[in-house]
């Protein structure tokens, strides 16, 4: 039986592969695609959000929302945590021009935040604290996927890593709570990682201006001294809508 292709290979197979368009997702406010990519190993389904399909937003620069979904890939990566899929930003072979190409996973729709297992619930803290790093401004329940080979995974990142408080999302079960040392171990190494010149800040720069990543840094400082996950301000919302 032929092994799956590594995770190197994936994206570049997500950068290259040719490509078919099969459907689209009509629940966002951006245009979404699905696509069909032709690899040596068989046939990958794909997530594309092409950048002229982004509708405007005040507070985020014009055509920079599927560069965030890359960037947020790039970030679970560089912490060890291996909860986005896998993305790339692709320029060439898309049916409506460049934008992101992020691997499907295979799931149950269903099986979203509002319906976990209290076990499966306990596994969400390093999306809570992602969530907190990147300044998620949409964390929905149906954003958790658990893929048919049972790992976690989140999705639709395009409106976070902004300088200014944004975050809403749904998943407030830990507020209050410590923050498991392990967790803050991977927010230790985070600044060091984000320093120019080295090659994660070389590779979300590509992605996230400069002031977007320092904020980052910022983050996970003020995470480290508190050591707690934080509770929900009450002087504005922080929760998105619709919550599914």
């Amino acid at each position: 039986m032929a092994q799956p292709p590594n995770n190197q290979t994936v994206l570049e197979y997500l950068e290259t592969a040719p490509c078919d368009l099969k459907g689209q997702f009509i629940n966002g406010s951006n245009y979404t695609f699905f696509l069909s990519l032709t690899t040596p190993t068989g046939v990958m389904q794909a997530v594309y959000k092409p950048v002229r399909g982004e509708n405007p937003l005040w507070d985020f620069p014009t055509g920079s929302l599927s560069k965030r979904e890359v960037a947020a890939f790039l970030l679970s990566e560089a912490l060890g945590w291996h909860i986005v899929p896998p993305t790339v930003f692709r320029r060439k072979g898309l049916p409506f021009g460049k934008g992101s190409v992020q691997q499907f996973i295979n799931h149950d729709p269903e099986h979203h935040y509002f319906n976990l297992l209290p076990e499966e619930k306990e596994l969400l803290r390093p999306v809570v604290l992602f969530d907190l790093l990147i300044n998620n401004a949409d964390r929905k329940g149906s954003h958790i996927l658990w893929s048919e080979d049972k790992r976690l995974y989140c999705i639709d990142h395009g409106v976070c890593f902004h300088t200014e408080d944004k975050l809403r999302t749904v998943i407030w079960d830990f507020a209050g709570q410590p923050i498991p040392g392990n967790l803050l171990d991977d927010l230790s190494r985070l600044a060091g990682m984000l320093q120019p010149g080295q090659p994660v800040f070389e590779d979300l720069s590509v992605y996230l201006r400069k002031g977007e990543i320092k904020a980052i840094i910022k983050r996970a400082e003020s995470l480290q001294i508190g050591g707690l996950f934080p509770m929900p301000d009450k002087n504005r919302r922080q929760f998105p809508w619709p919550p599914v």
